[in-house]
């Protein structure tokens, strides 16, 4: 008898299948396997241990796409980051959709690696539109853009490790959201409005939420009043260090979301920013500047540290 539930245990346990690397072509033209990225990704098996590479050629692709948590260790990568497009228009005011929703992209699956890929959400200023929507562990956008207005990048679930490099991300309110631990390095922020540019949720207990490296915050004409984050959760952890804030970034840096009690608990820290947007001795006083010695411990490998020695940048 105990056989035979250790047996009906196992067969219910992701099974991890080893030694099926495999190419895939993505192209809208009809010169690849597949003319449209969900169907690519509906032909992957499930829980595979190596990487499929899923090559995406220049093109527009309408498409609302989910990497289903079987879906583990897809790395997507587009001919050329300018023409390689994938789009959709949900907000969260279509038939009473909600934020969480209106995704181009869901990743639920681990393992995700993203490079020269545009990422859109197209939709009008009638409420919050995602592109780009992550749970998934170990995920890695490299020299993408993603584009929105409002919730453009939600970087979800507590337990995610998401890594941004080099990316462009565009937006109006809250545009980069959510619990994860992400690392944005050198990446291009750009807001759109005068409002916020992060809304991070980092639960309690948890060291580490956003921090962003060597990254340059712009705006568009005429924007002038632009927080760098206000704590969606009480907990919020967002830390910019060596980054070049424009004129747009407010003086204060910092909003407590209408809510006192939310400056002793919100994590916000700067360390050696530059630009006129910069200025340290107007920052709200619930905010900190590291000193050299804190910010030794802001590292890759401290930040996503935990037994499967994960590296993104290598």
């Amino acid at each position: 008898m105990k056989w035979f539930v250790f047996t009906v245990i196992m067969a219910l346990q992701p099974i991890v299948i080893h030694g099926q690397t495999r190419h895939i072509t993505v192209a809208a033209d009809g010169t690849g396997e597949y003319t449209s990225v969900q169907e690519a990704v509906n032909s992957i098996r499930a829980y595979m241990s190596d990487t499929t590479y899923m090559f995406i050629r220049n093109g527009v692709y309408h498409e609302k796409i989910v990497i289903p948590s079987w879906v583990t260790n897809l790395c997507m990568t587009g001919e050329s980051v300018e023409n390689t497009i994938i789009t959709w228009n949900d907000h969260a005011n279509i038939r009473n959709m909600g934020t969480f929703r209106t995704y181009t992209i869901w990743v639920q699956g681990a393992g995700f690696t993203a490079e020269n890929i545009t990422f859109e959400n197209n939709a009008e200023q009638l409420g919050q539109a995602v592109a780009v929507h992550v749970d998934g562990d170990r995920a890695v956008f490299r020299r993408c853009r993603l584009l929105g207005n409002q919730d453009t990048l939600l970087t979800a679930n507590q337990e995610s490790r998401q890594y941004y490099e080099d990316c462009y991300i565009e937006g109006t309110t809250d545009f980069i959201f959510g619990p994860a631990t992400a690392w944005f390095e050198r990446c291009h922020i750009h807001s759109k409005k005068n409002s916020y540019v992060t809304a991070a949720s980092t639960v309690e207990g948890h060291e580490y939420g956003y921090i962003f490296n060597r990254c340059r915050l712009t705006a568009a004409d005429g924007i002038t009043k632009v927080y760098l984050g206000r704590p969606w959760r009480p907990y919020a952890a967002t830390l910019f260090m060596r980054c070049e804030l424009g004129s747009h970034i407010l003086p204060a840096g910092w909003h407590n979301w209408d809510n006192t009690e939310n400056e002793t608990t919100a994590r916000y820290a700067e360390y050696r920013n530059t630009g006129p947007g910069a200025d340290p001795a107007a920052r709200v006083s619930w905010s900190r500047q590291l000193s050299s010695a804190e910010a030794k411990r802001y590292t890759i490998e401290k930040v996503f540290a935990r037994n499967d020695g994960w590296v993104p940048a290598r």
